[in-house]
């Protein structure tokens, strides 16, 4: 086959680069509209600083060529649309690369943390923790109560003595002031008298009361300003040397229970009075007022002591 002229409108006239040619031209074939090289090419080609970032870019194909308008890309959930990225876009090519965050504080999607929520959270943590402290403090104060009440009342047919040392009993109540009586101003009876030749004494100018070893001897304290009914505690202070001893207690005329135990807690050696001062305690029951409390030396009792004082305490103590 030889090239040739065949003619108008023949398919060799329809070669897509007759333009190149002398003859393809002078049949009137002209460069497509496009831009060049193949129909339907899209000239993409741009001035330098034409495209904006961030800005989509959008191109519409013109007649005759062939592909589809660039259409932005949907973004993910959250996230806002990236822009065309075009190819001043690239790495390298002045652009940021990085996908954009999102503003804070802005509405709907891609919203900031709820710091109000946050907020109110926190307040209603406070509140109930101040609330719980409250109570708490509450019911520690309501369990304030008289914790030292007799909650076993010794028999009024015993008395009770204690040691040099004693410890406070579980069952008594809160001690509190009451008078205490010196040797001198105790009355006296059955022979019984004022001495100061031994040393130790606590009573005022070291005065105390011996010859209390004869049937009959006795010492009586009238005291006043009890403040109510119940049990208290009287003490007495005294020495004794060798053998333990003990003499009757009355109270308001009528004998307490078994004689007031007036062992020799000291461990004084026989006749050694000075080192023999000691303490010991009944738990007798007073009422509102006035009280009689007397010590004497009754049948079947050893009363070989020297007394010096007697002192009282409100409930079951033991010091």
């Amino acid at each position: 086959m030889t090239p040739g002229n065949n003619g108008a409108s023949t398919p060799e006239d329809d070669d897509p680069f007759g333009y190149l040619y002398a003859d393809g031209q002078a049949n009137g074939a002209q460069p497509p509209s496009g831009g060049y090289g193949y129909p339907g090419s899209v000239n993409r080609v741009r001035p330098v600083g034409e495209r904006q970032y961030g800005q989509p870019q959008q191109q519409t194909a013109q007649y005759g060529q062939y592909g589809q308008p660039t259409v932005p890309q949907q973004g993910a959930y959250g996230q806002p649309q990236a822009p065309y990225g075009g190819p001043e876009t690239f790495p390298g090519a002045g652009a940021p690369t990085g996908r954009q965050q999102p503003v804070p504080g802005g509405g709907g999607r891609g919203r900031g943390p709820n710091t109000k929520g946050l907020l109110i959270g926190a307040v209603a943590v406070v509140a109930a923790v101040v609330i719980g402290i409250a109570v708490a403090m509450a019911n520690g104060d309501s369990d304030t109560g008289d914790n030292n009440q007799a909650g076993n009342e010794v028999s009024p047919s015993t008395s009770t003595s204690a040691s040099a040392a004693p410890s406070e009993s579980s069952t008594s109540k809160a001690a509190a002031e009451l008078p205490t009586i010196d040797a001198k101003a105790l009355k006296l009876g059955g022979g019984a008298s004022l001495a100061s030749d031994v040393q130790g004494a606590a009573a005022d100018g070291g005065i105390y009361v011996n010859n209390l070893n004869n049937q009959g001897a006795s010492v009586t304290w009238t005291v006043n300003g009890i403040p109510s009914d119940g049990t208290y505690t009287v003490f007495a202070h005294y020495s004794t040397a060798g053998e333990d001893q003990s003499m009757t207690l009355t109270v308001n005329g009528k004998k307490f229970g078994s004689p007031m135990s007036l062992e020799n807690y000291a461990h004084a050696k026989d006749g050694d009075f000075a080192n023999g001062w000691t303490t010991t305690y009944s738990w007798p029951t007073l009422t509102k007022g006035t009280n009689t409390i007397s010590l004497s030396c009754e049948n079947g009792d050893k009363c070989n002591v020297l007394l010096d004082q007697l002192y009282l305490k409100a409930g079951q103590v033991r010091r």
